[in-house]
């Protein structure tokens, strides 16, 4: 596996200040890699400046293949972290381009792709395009860390007035109450902090103008939008309980969580701050994915950099096709990606327990939806099931497989 060598030379460096002893880091080529495939390993291959400075360090020509058991240098700098800021560990002044290193370290560790943080082992990774090319697109047209280019807008110490109005949770006879929940759930006892300084964006698919995907039932109509709200809402009390700071994007006043398998289609939803869902789709898009935006620019310029956000979908195909719990991540965020791969392991997991003798075959893959493509946090967009296929159905028109649903995502998310 890549990371032995790649931790051992880690190991290995004297950790000055400034740029360590050697400038890039090395991977050996395995069986199957090309430059591309090698690169996209470390999120790498998306600039064409990444592309070209491999060449050059190597010494090859334009697509010249590798050698499998070759050692290669990444267009990955390796830097001494002092223990205080990004800014003076590197030499740069921009906060973006600080923050932008951040997540980049941070997206390494949580793909498993270094064994320790980099306050930890004093060692910052910097992608080449970052310094030396950070205007630049990726080849597919876009730029890899928007959640940087969103605080460069916001500057280091300054704090932005957001025109969205934060909604605060109300206590009542030391119980923490969020009415959303519905009378019987509203009073939410925390129960540890395991995701305490963790901010969720909730995203419910559809609703407001638009029931999404609808299936049919013992005569009952099944509206998408309602079975993905009451799984949603299930698991942003969970992440309640459990310490994390939750906001449910797609609202609707008197819903609550519902037990019992038919949950009534209505038109009623609204999204954060009481604001009206308009009919048109890619406008309707447009309002959450601003929402969660102006969210996310708030709680970064606290100093919050742990955000997520989690869409739930419940998909349509023909009623003969049966699907297990599948997760998309854009193809930029590799965060997102390790969340979807994670989440998809307890699923795993719990289908071994639960569905013995019956293969879990859920996939996680890369998608380029508006709701990842246009937010600026890492995101997981989960499919719960097919609803118009009758065996799918089971797992979204039970209540208690709803509640089982929301518990198991939420034990993905560490």
């Amino acid at each position: 596996m890549q990371i032995i060598k790649y931790l051992f030379l880690l190991a290995c460096l004297s950790l000055g200040s400034g740029l360590v002893a050697q400038d890039y880091i090395e991977v050996t080529a395995e069986r199957g890699d090309g430059v591309i495939s090698l690169l996209r390993r470390f999120q790498l291959e998306r600039h064409q400046c990444n592309i070209d400075q491999f060449y050059t360090l190597n010494g090859l020509r334009a697509n010249k293949g590798l050698y499998v058991g070759k050692s290669y240098k990444l267009p990955l700098q390796r830097y001494a972290f002092n223990g205080k800021t990004i800014r003076a560990s590197v030499g740069i002044t921009d906060y973006a381009l600080a923050l932008a290193i951040q997540h980049y370290n941070e997206g390494l560790l949580a793909a498993r792709l270094r064994a320790e943080d980099f306050r930890q082992d004093k060692l910052l990774l910097v992608p080449y395009y970052l310094i030396n090319c950070p205007n630049e697109l990726s080849i597919y047209g876009k730029k890899l860390l928007a959640p940087a280019e969103a605080a460069a807008q916001l500057g280091e110490s300054q704090v932005q007035v957001n025109p969205i109005e934060l909604q605060e949770q109300t206590t009542t006879s030391g119980h923490r109450t969020f009415d959303i929940f519905g009378p019987a759930l509203a009073k939410t006892p925390l129960l540890d902090d395991k995701l305490a300084g963790q901010i969720f964006y909730i995203c419910a698919g559809h609703g407001g103008p638009d029931p999404g995907a609808v299936g049919k039932r013992s005569g009952h109509q099944l509206c998408e939008d309602e079975y993905a709200y009451d799984v949603a809402l299930r698991f942003c009390r969970n992440i309640i309980q459990h310490g994390g700071t939750a906001y449910m994007i797609s609202r609707d006043p008197n819903d609550g969580i519902r037990d019992g398998n038919w949950l009534d289609c209505d038109q009623d939803e609204v999204l954060w701050g009481g604001v009206p869902m308009v009919r048109g789709q890619k406008e309707r898009l447009t309002q959450r994915s601003d929402i969660v935006n102006a969210l996310y620019q708030e709680n970064l310029a606290k100093g919050l950099t742990q955000q997520t956000m989690v869409c739930f979908h419940v998909d349509s195909r023909s009623s003969k096709k049966r699907i297990d719990l599948f997760f998309y991540y854009h193809d930029t965020d590799f965060v997102g990606k390790a969340r979807a791969n994670r989440m998809q392991e307890v699923i795993r997991s719990k289908y071994a327990i639960y569905q013995k003798g019956r293969e879990y075959q859920g996939t996680v893959t890369h998608r380029d939806l508006h709701m990842l493509r246009e937010t600026l946090p890492s995101g997981v967009y989960i499919e719960l099931a097919n609803i118009t296929n009758s065996a799918d159905q089971k797992r979204i028109v039970s209540d208690r497989n709803r509640q089982l649903l929301a518990d198991w995502l939420y034990e993905g998310l560490y």
